[in-house]
């Protein structure tokens, strides 16, 4: 059997007649009826036995075929077109002296596409041999678009596969000691524009910052890995590093999104001291990161708007107190904003935090993505068993430290 998938060609752009009739006068006279009404490719068989292999060969867009021939009846040969996948779509018109009924409602039934007695007269002939191969043509025509579609598809989809790829490989690996920091990140199916890292300064100095890109695919997430080698690359110096204010203002200053193909980003960036145990920091237009001591939950908001959007930018610093045994969560939206069953909307920011706030302590990060993604799975109506293949609508990025 063959699986070949038919596709458009030069030779399919004309009308191709197959005719398979064991009676050569039959075929001279369908010849010239097809000749007097205009230009189209013919070609006779008389034995029924070759009509597959001709066809395979010839590649009609309508085979014309008589009933009652030796060796094989041409009710039976339909069966055998459907055997290829490069015939079973061609349109063929049973060209018979049959005129009963029931043979009529068999070749239909057998997947004939229409029914002539012979021989009709040569107009009405060639009108139903342009008709069926004018709407086969357009199938080819369909079918190779889809598979055009289907091809761009899953290129698209593997360069999409290849950047996320490339987005982990630049995380930064969890750390240890003073403060200790892990991460889970899992984008989403067209690439979010989400990085985050952290790294010390100095051996007093932590930062640690969550970058959010607008829009989805390879753009966005090649804007987040520039912006996050900006912090980490040595660009600013130790000065800047220190100063949250300074550092939103220099990633403002690079990333104008009159320059970047109308892309901005909300960011939220923090200096750790491990000798005072202050946290510094400034957000642009980032959700707030939460701050969870001994049970009790504390929003640090983000203090002015998204990066890129104007040249006058100001982003003031705020500061807490870390305590022994603080444990502070960066995230993006794609946590929280994840669409519930019909008629109960977004699952939201409060309900992420009432989520958080209730964990223990331990197994923080692997909770989150388990409920989230059940969240997920029962707004799309997947059963639970198969919640753990659901993947959020935007990239999920959630990063904990713990401070000794």
């Amino acid at each position: 059997m063959s699986n070949a998938t038919p596709q458009p060609t030069e030779a399919a752009t004309t009308d191709r007649v197959l005719l398979v009739d064991d009676q050569a006068i039959v075929g001279e006279a369908v010849r010239r009826m097809i000749a007097a009404q205009g230009a189209c490719e013919y070609r006779s068989v008389q034995d029924p036995q070759q009509a597959v292999a001709a066809a395979l060969e010839f590649r009609p867009t309508v085979i014309l075929q008589d009933i009652e021939m030796p060796a094989i009846n041409g009710l039976d040969l339909l069966a055998r077109y459907q055997e290829h996948a490069g015939l079973r779509d061609v349109p063929v018109v049973m060209l018979t002296g049959k005129e009963d009924p029931a043979v009529k409602a068999d070749a239909f039934a057998r997947g004939a596409s229409d029914y002539l007695v012979k021989l009709p007269h040569p107009v009405e002939l060639v009108a139903r041999i342009r008709h069926h191969s004018r709407g086969y043509r357009m199938e080819l025509e369909r079918n190779a678009a889809y598979e055009a579609l289907r091809a761009s598809e899953a290129h698209m989809k593997a360069e999409i596969q290849r950047a996320a790829s490339y987005v982990r490989s630049l995380l930064d690996e969890p750390i240890d000691g003073a403060v200790r920091a892990d991460w889970r990140f899992v984008p989403c199916e067209s690439l979010g524009g989400d990085v985050f890292g952290y790294h010390w300064i100095d051996d007093d100095h932590l930062a640690a910052y969550v970058i959010d890109v607008s829009g989805h695919g390879v753009g966005p997430a090649l804007m987040g890995v520039s912006a996050m080698n900006l912090i980490r690359s040595g660009s600013l110096e130790r000065p800047q590093l220190l100063d949250p204010t300074r550092v939103l203002a220099a990633l403002n200053a690079a990333f104008q999104m009159s320059r970047h193909d109308g892309m901005y980003f909300t960011v939220w960036y923090g200096v750790y001291s491990r000798v005072t145990r202050e946290l510094a920091w400034s957000g642009g237009g980032h959700p707030p990161s939460f701050l969870v001591r001994n049970g009790v939950l504390r929003q640090l908001e983000s203090t002015t708007y998204m990066v890129g959007v104007s040249d006058d930018y100001d982003a003031p610093t705020e500061r807490v107190t870390i305590e022994p045994g603080d444990r502070l969560y960066l995230f993006s939206d794609g946590a929280f904003e994840i669409q519930q069953s019909e008629g109960r909307g977004i699952w939201g920011l409060d309900a992420f935090r009432t989520l958080v706030e209730g964990l223990p302590a331990e197994g923080v990060l692997d909770a989150v993505v388990v409920e989230t993604r059940r969240i997920m799975a029962e707004g799309r109506g997947i059963a639970p068993s198969e919640a753990a293949s659901a993947t959020w609508d935007d990239d999920f990025s959630l990063i904990e430290f713990r401070f000794n």
